[in-house]
């Protein structure tokens, strides 16, 4: 079959299903993307090719207003060609709310009336999931049983620092109520009464208590496994397989890179829904760190391995004491030199109570000559460490193929050792990028180092990190794509595509292709922009928060049903909330104070009953939040989001560009601040028939050339401006 007659299918299809009786309704801006989406993947060529053959690659960027209906646009055509071309589609989000959506609404729909059955799954990360071998030892230490010999369970599995912290903080009834909770999940997954995934628990436990009974590819073996028949991971990996149609995240799609988790790249339908997130996602995950200073782990994983390794007779081994206590004393010089170099201004970073640890980054990502010998050779060390570990694990997993009545026991001393694998690699990838010296005119990559004290205990690292997510994501992903979509409602910046190609890895890519799609709503007559001019510079925080508070509340006071106001800064919050008048404050609901779910749920009874209530929020709530109607008919935005100043993969960018005679301002932050500000102003209008006014206190926004652009970003509201009255 050609390509036009797969792409006329599926948009048949998706007409098909929009025109049932009682299924969906047909929007133009909605078809207008389905036809879009089926082309792109028509042209798409899978598979295997002949030898030597380009395959042919497709790539659409679209942007899809609110209300355009994008994940029906976007799944339906997909599956129906993917049905048809015996391939699968997989499906990235940046957010859970999303995946909830999809594959508890979306999909399960589509499933009912698509005349082709299809099946669907959520992937999660391995993380997410239970090991039944880790939790059954924690069971049996809290019942009194032994653990085949094993060293105790918190060395085996808590990561150093935090069990540092906690033993300091952890009473012995904290330590036996934690281990009953660890039977009671045993209990609970015995007798079926819960799957061993982390999200369906009633309570989802701290990451501190989930830590030691997470699953984990460092310390898990598979098949080899005395529990790999009733494991929660696998059993799920099963409906992964049969599943058409896979949903994940940007997270798990670049941490799995080539390792068989999720459909291969090359030949599958791949659509990445909140695009805009993809470029920090990318940033994040490549980049390395490593402690400098708590360093006992090197110690426990070189007695663990010697132990292990002369059980299964790995003569490597006899190298293990000379590449441990190297790689030791080579990272407590850097440690040393780097508090020699730096520590004098780290220390007056601390002093002065800055929030978090100290910071200092190396200007144009260059070490100080003194450091490059010993993170050489820690480099070198760790390098062959991770070598006598591999020959270790192939012989453990030898002997669980030959000696299947002892899988218990070596899967047990296989996790001990690969618990603790992951910091070497950490050191081993940090090493290698603090190394790494860019070619002349390419962007060096960040560093930096910090220092933090927590009770007793110092803490020195060092970080490196990609800067440039575009040539991240060529180099990582798009080089295994042949046929994919990105969509979002905020792509473009003033009316353009081309800073989001460029920080995506796509521009001036001759298979990509661009479509924007209005949103249908009549923001003009649906609401309002109102933008208060302070007397107080935006930039002078004191004085501006000050002035601004005062002018929220005045507006604060006139709110009948829902509203949200979104701040740029902890500080800002809480100086809105000290504001508060008395009265106000039993309708206001503050971020954190209450489970994000719990929250929510309160504003809409309280706005369900009639009454005011209004959100106080940061970033996370500019974005994913749905407020329909009067859940959200006030929308105020404090201050123009502008990213933090003080990152060091930011300054790193922006140095690198002044240095080229370039403008990261103009470039890098004024765009960026586009694709957020129009996130958090979509909060507002979100059905034909809602009525919202936004409010903005920062009069850079009409005020500043870069304004001007923000504004061209934004949905076309009936502009007001005002000045703040002085208290």
């Amino acid at each position: 079959m050609s390509s036009s007659e797969w792409a006329r299918n599926a948009v048949s299809a998706f007409d098909r299903m929009v025109n049932v009786e009682g299924g969906f309704r047909s929007r133009p801006g909605q078809r207008l993307m389905a036809e879009k989406v089926a082309e792109t993947f028509a042209t798409a060529q899978l598979g295997k090719l002949e030898e030597d053959e380009e395959p042919q690659r497709a790539i659409a960027v679209i942007q899809a207003g609110t209300g355009v209906g994008k994940s029906l646009a976007y799944a339906l055509p997909a599956i129906a060609m993917a049905l048809e071309r015996g391939t699968r589609v997989l499906i990235s989000t940046a957010t859970v709310a999303l995946q909830e959506q999809l594959v508890s609404k979306d999909l399960p729909a589509l499933a009912k009336q698509m005349d082709q059955p299809f099946k669907y799954a959520l992937a999660k990360g391995r993380g997410r999931y239970v090991c039944k071998l880790k939790l059954e030892r924690l069971a049996s230490v809290a019942q009194g049983d032994g653990a085949d010999g094993a060293e105790p369970i918190d060395d085996d599995f808590f990561p150093e620092e935090a069990a540092q912290a906690r033993q300091a903080q952890r009473s012995p009834q904290e330590n036996a109520a934690r281990l009953q909770f660890y039977t009671s999940m045993a209990d609970a997954l015995a007798t079926r009464g819960w799957d061993g995934d982390r999200d369906s628990l009633d309570t989802p436990p701290e990451p501190e208590v989930w830590s030691p009974v997470a699953a984990e590819g460092s310390s898990c073996t598979g098949k080899h496994c005395p529990v790999f028949g009733s494991c929660s991971y696998y059993e799920k990996r099963k409906d992964l397989v049969q599943a058409q149609v896979l949903v994940a995240n940007h997270d798990l799609l670049l941490s799995t890179l080539g390792a068989r988790l999720l459909p291969e790249l090359d030949n599958c339908l791949l659509i990445l829904d909140e695009a805009h997130h993809l470029p920090a996602t990318a940033l994040s995950q490549f980049a390395c760190e490593m402690n400098l200073s708590q360093l006992t782990w090197i110690d426990k994983l070189a007695s663990r391995a010697q132990r292990v390794g002369a059980l299964v007779e790995v003569s490597e081994i006899v190298d293990i004491p000379r590449h441990s206590g190297q790689l030791r004393q080579h990272l407590q010089d850097c440690a040393r030199l780097v508090m020699d170099e730096y520590g004098e201004g780290m220390r007056q970073q601390l002093q002065s109570g800055g929030r978090g640890p100290a910071r200092v980054r190396l200007p144009r990502g260059e070490l100080p000559p003194a450091l490059l010998e010993p993170l050489a050779q820690a480099a070198h060390h760790a390098s062959a460490f991770l070598d006598v570990l591999q020959a270790i694990s192939k012989a453990l997993r030898a002997q669980m193929r030959d000696r299947p009545d002892e899988a218990k026991r070596l899967s047990t001393l296989y996790a001990q050792v690969g618990s603790l694998a992951p910091r070497l690699e950490a050191v081993h990838d940090t090493t290698q990028l603090l190394l790494q010296d860019a070619p002349q005119g390419s962007v060096p990559a960040a560093k930096w180092f910090t220092l933090d004290v927590v009770g007793d205990f110092v803490a020195i690292k060092a970080y490196a990190s990609p800067v440039i997510p575009g040539s991240t994501l060529r180099h990582h992903l798009w080089n295994q794509v042949r046929g994919a979509v990105l969509t979002s409602a905020t792509l473009t910046s003033g009316g353009q595509f081309d800073f989001f190609l460029r920080e995506s890895g796509l521009y001036n890519d001759p298979a990509v292709s661009t479509l924007e799609v209005a949103s249908p709503f009549n923001y003009a007559e649906q609401g309002s922009l109102v933008v208060t001019e302070t007397q107080a510079d935006p930039r002078t925080p004191q004085q501006f928060a000050s002035e601004m508070v005062d002018a929220l509340l005045e507006d604060l006071a006139q709110v009948q049903s829902g509203g949200l106001v979104l701040f740029t800064s902890r500080e800002q919050m809480r100086l809105a909330v000290d504001a508060l008048p008395t009265a106000m404050r039993q309708h206001v609901l503050v971020q954190n104070t209450l489970p994000r779910s719990q929250l929510l749920q309160q504003h809409r009874e309280r706005v369900a009953a009639g009454l005011p209530s209004i959100i106080f929020g940061m970033q996370s709530f500019g974005e994913g939040l749905d407020l329909p109607g009067a859940l959200c008919e006030s929308l105020f935005i404090t201050k123009l989001p502008f990213a933090p100043p003080d990152d060091p993969v930011d300054e790193a960018r922006a140095e690198w560009l002044r240095n080229s005679g370039r403008d990261p301002f103009s470039e890098i932050v004024v765009p960026a601040t586009a694709i957020r500000l129009a996130q958090w102003v979509g909060r507002a209008i979100r059905t034909e028939v809602d009525q919202a006014h936004v409010y903005c206190y920062d009069k850079r926004l009409v005020r500043t050339g870069y304004g001007q652009r923000l504004l061209a970003s934004l949905p076309p509201f009936a502009l007001h401006r005002r000045t703040a009255q002085p208290s």
